[in-house]
């Protein structure tokens, strides 16, 4: 997908869960996890045997 400014600021509005540890750069974590986002429904083999939090402890 294209990273746009709209779909950037759209992202960069802190879920509740974000705004409780804050952000000192919401538009840049807005657009890391957009990347990350898109390579995950681009290439959905690469997460695949990913483990599960359990899984580590």
């Amino acid at each position: 997908m294209t990273d746009t400014p709209d779909r950037t600021e759209t992202r960069a509005e802190l879920l509740p869960e974000e705004q409780n540890v804050d952000s000192a750069d919401p538009e840049g974590q807005a657009r890391e996890v957009l990347r990350d986002s898109d390579r995950r429904t681009e290439h959905p083999e690469a997460t695949q045997g990913r483990r599960h939090p359990e899984d580590t402890v």
